[in-house]
């Protein structure tokens, strides 16, 4: 399910647990997150970089004639009325990212 490029290689798992105590101990307020395209998806474009940091209260807004579909830690699809925090709390990575795939349609489908 995940892209080829996704930055899940359990070998790294301690460089990247480091580098999120890094960026918590920087930026208490910001979650660290990485989002990348569904293999398969065509009509949503990749994004310029996969790393951000986000803010606990983040929600997405979307227009009622717009679809996206998350995919959570390669498993669990997101309510998208929660918040960033509350979906960190509940599906972060042991290593301390939270790991999101977007789609335009329903990856299972």
């Amino acid at each position: 399910i995940y892209s080829d490029r996704f930055i899940v290689d359990r070998a790294r798992g301690r460089e990247r647990k480091d580098e999120v105590c890094t960026i918590r101990s920087k930026f208490p307020n910001k979650l660290p997150v990485i989002v990348e395209r569904y293999l398969r998806e065509k009509k949503l474009p990749l994004l310029d970089k996969t790393k951000f940091l986000v803010p606990h209260e983040n929600k997405i807004v979307l227009e009622a004639s717009q679809a996206l579909h998350l995919l959570i830690s390669g498993k669990n699809m997101s309510c998208l009325s929660a918040s960033m925090g509350e979906v960190y709390s509940q599906f972060r990575d042991p290593d301390g990212f939270l790991y999101i795939t977007y789609a335009s349609q329903d990856m299972f489908g």
